[in-house]
């Protein structure tokens, strides 16, 4: 009987702890929520006041492991709320582990839609498939992704 016991707890953990630790990561749909917000918050303050709030490590545009980046036509990164060291650096050159171009999948969405490629999640260190929906605005697109 108590070996029934311990078998029910661990089920029940294994169950609730998974459920606790999808909650820590932002899934595609909240990835693709985001990046809309986004689009329309840039629309309607302008990129300087958009570009500073994206890329500010503690601020609004941070949930759980997800954050906004912003790439202008010309592959140049105009704010990035992970590595904002990356603004005014260009992506034309960045590929996935497989060798496809992310910054040329980023451009090719005409208005908006998702792009998926292979990363290293920085949670696991393992090559993850991690989607991002991507929103045109003007020139240039505004990216959130989720590991799947």
């Amino acid at each position: 009987m108590r070996i029934h016991w311990c078998l029910i707890l661990i089920a029940i953990s294994l169950l609730f702890g998974g459920a606790a630790w999808a909650g820590d990561r932002g899934t595609p749909e909240d990835a693709k929520a985001m990046a809309v917000k986004a689009a329309h918050y840039l629309q309607e303050v302008g990129p300087d006041t958009a570009f500073a709030a994206f890329s500010a490590k503690d601020g609004p545009w941070h949930d759980r492991d997800l954050y906004v980046f912003v790439t202008a036509t010309n592959h140049v990164v105009l704010a990035h709320g992970a590595m904002p060291a990356l603004v005014g650096r260009t992506m034309s050159g960045l590929r996935d582990v497989d060798g496809h171009s992310i910054s040329d999948e980023i451009h090719a969405v005409t208005e908006e839609g998702w792009i998926e490629y292979k990363w290293q999640d920085p949670t696991t260190k393992a090559i993850a498939f991690k989607q991002s929906y991507v929103v045109r605005v003007g020139d240039n697109r505004v990216v959130v992704g989720a590991y799947k």
